[in-house]
C-alpha cells in the first residue's frame, strides 16, 4: 500500500477500470499484523515493525499526507488498517479542501434494471472507471442536481420525493416534502452549497397548466434551506405562450430555469428563453408573492435555435451546452456549442463540437446527457457509453477512457451526471 501511494502518480495513463467498494465508510477495518525479520548482526536491534511508517508518524503527518493524495488513492488508503481508516473518517472536514487535486467524477447508469441502479463513476485524475452504486436514487430518470460534493435528486413519478447524498461517504437524507396543491407537469430541481459555511439551499421550479388553457402555464419556485430546514414559496407567475422545463442551475445565488414555448404563439424562433430569480430576494420575504411580469420581462433569449440545452455552474460562472437546431427543422439537432454568460447577460460562445467528435458519438438524438464542474465539461449521447470531455481552460476535447459497458441491445439508453468526490461535506 506505501509504494500505491508514493507512486498513485503513475496510474494517471492507465486505461483500465477497478471494481471499487465505498461502503467501507460504516464499516471497522483490521489487518492482521504480519512478522518481519530482523537483522541478526544487531539482536539488541526492535524488530522492523516498531520502526514501520505507521508507528512513526503521528495522525496530524498522515492526515497532511492524505491530503495531497487523489480521492480515490485516500479511499484505498482508508482500507488499508484501522488507524488509517480512522483517520481519514474522523478528520474528513479538514483532509480535503477546494485547492485539493481531485477533479470531478463522471457517474455513468449502465443497469436500470435493479431497485437501486448501479453503474460506473469515471476519473479523470486517474483515468479510470470504477464500479460505483449511488444512494437514495432508485430509477436513472430521476432530476439530478450537484453542488460541492453534494447530490440532490427528485424522483420522476411524483416530484415531491427530493434526497440530498455525499455519494462518497453514502451519508444521505430525505427533505420534507414541499407543499403543493397540485401535481405539475414540468418539474427541475438545484442545488447550491455555500462554500464557506457548508450549508445549502435546494429549489424545485414547477410549471402546470392553466385550466383549460393551454396557453397560460402556472409557474413557481420553492425553496429549502439547510440552516432552516423550511421550504418557502417566494415566487409564483403565469406565463403566456411559455412553460418550465427540466434543467436549472443556482449561480451566484441566482436561479437560471430554462423554460421552453409552447407552440402557441407563431414562428417563436428560438424555442428557448432563460429565466432568472434572485434567491437571496427569498431570505428576506420568506413568502407567496405574485410577480407582475418580472420572470418574463428580465428573461434572456438563448444564443440560437436549440433543441436542447443544459445548464451549469462553473466557477461561478453560467455555462450552457446546447443542441444546436437546423435551421428548417428546429427538432433536429446539426451540432453542439458551449456557451458561457457574461454580465450584461450576453451570451459568450466559448466552442463548438468538432465534427469528428459530433460523429463519434454514433446515435445522437436530439437530446443529450451534459454536466460540469471546475473545468471540465461531460457530454453523453443517450443512445452510447461515449464520454467526451471539454477543458473550458485549455479549449481542448478528448473522449475519456472507454467505460466498461457495452450497449446490449439497440433501445437501451443512457444517461449520467457529474460530480464533486468530497469527504468533508455534510449533508
Amino acid at each position: 500500500m506505501i509504494s500505491d501511494l508514493r507512486h498513485h502518480g503513475m496510474e494517471v495513463d492507465e486505461l483500465s477500470w477497478d471494481s471499487f467498494p465505498l461502503d467501507h465508510f460504516k464499516l471497522p477495518v483490521t489487518v492482521d499484523p504480519t512478522d518481519c525479520c530482523t537483522d541478526v548482526d544487531a539482536p539488541d536491534t526492535p524488530p522492523l515493525s516498531d520502526l514501520s511508517i505507521d508507528s512513526a508518524l503521528p495522525d496530524d503527518v498522515f492526515e497532511r499526507i492524505f491530503s495531497f493524495l487523489p480521492i480515490a488513492s485516500v479511499i484505498r488508503a482508508s482500507l488499508t488498517c484501522k488507524r488509517w481508516h480512522e483517520i481519514i473518517h474522523s478528520r474528513r472536514r479538514s483532509l480535503f479542501c477546494p485547492c485539493s487535486q481531485s477533479k470531478p467524477w463522471y457517474f455513468m447508469f449502465t443497469c436500470t434494471n435493479e431497485a437501486s441502479p448501479g453503474g460506473f463513476a469515471f476519473d479523470p485524475l486517474t483515468r479510470k472507471w470504477f464500479s460505483f452504486h449511488l444512494p437514495c436514487i432508485e430509477k436513472s430518470n430521476w432530476f439530478v442536481s450537484t453542488s460541492s460534493g453534494l447530490v440532490c435528486c427528485m424522483d420522476s413519478d411524483s416530484w415531491s420525493r427530493v434526497f440530498v447524498s455525499n455519494p462518497i461517504t453514502r451519508e444521505w437524507r430525505q427533505l420534507p416534502e414541499p407543499s403543493a396543491k397540485t401535481q405539475p407537469d414540468y418539474s427541475t430541481v438545484a442545488i447550491s452549497v455555500d462554500k464557506g459555511s457548508l450549508d445549502y439551499i435546494v429549489s424545485l421550479a414547477r410549471s402546470k397548466q392553466v385550466s383549460d388553457d393551454f396557453h397560460q402555464w402556472e409557474f413557481m419556485v420553492h425553496l429549502y434551506r439547510s440552516d432552516s430546514g423550511k421550504w418557502v414559496t417566494p415566487i409564483m407567475e403565469v406565463f403566456s405562450g411559455w412553460r418550465g422545463g427540466d434543467d436549472s442551475v443556482i449561480c451566484n445565488g441566482l436561479l437560471y430555469c430554462l423554460i421552453q414555448s409552447t407552440g402557441v404563439i407563431a414562428n417563436t424562433v428560438p424555442r428557448h428563453r432563460l429565466i432568472m430569480y434572485d434567491t437571496f430576494t427569498a431570505s428576506v420575504h420568506g413568502h407567496l408573492c405574485s410577480s407582475s411580469g418580472s420572470l418574463m420581462g428580465s428573461s434572456i433569449p438563448v444564443p440560437c435555435a436549440l433543441t436542447c440545452g443544459r445548464l451549469m455552474n462553473l466557477k461561478d460562472k453560467l455555462v450552457m451546452v446546447g443542441g444546436i437546431a437546423k435551421n428548417d427543422r428546429p427538432d433536429i439537432i446539426k451540432g453542439i456549442g458551449i456557451w458561457e454568460l457574461r454580465e450584461n447577460k450576453v451570451w459568450r460562445e466559448v466552442a463548438k463540437m468538432p465534427h469528428k467528435y459530433f460523429q463519434g458519438f454514433g446515435e445522437l438524438d436530439d437530446v443529450f446527457a451534459s454536466s460540469g464542474s471546475h473545468e471540465s465539461v461531460y457530454i453523453q449521447s443517450y443512445g452510447s457509453t461515449a464520454l467526451l470531455v471539454f477543458d473550458m481552460e485549455k479549449k481542448e476535447w478528448r473522449w475519456s477512457a472507454r467505460c466498461p459497458v457495452s450497449k446490449r441491445f439497440p433501445l437501451q439508453l443512457f444517461t449520467g451526471f457529474c460530480f464533486e468526490p468530497r469527504l468533508e461535506v455534510f449533508c
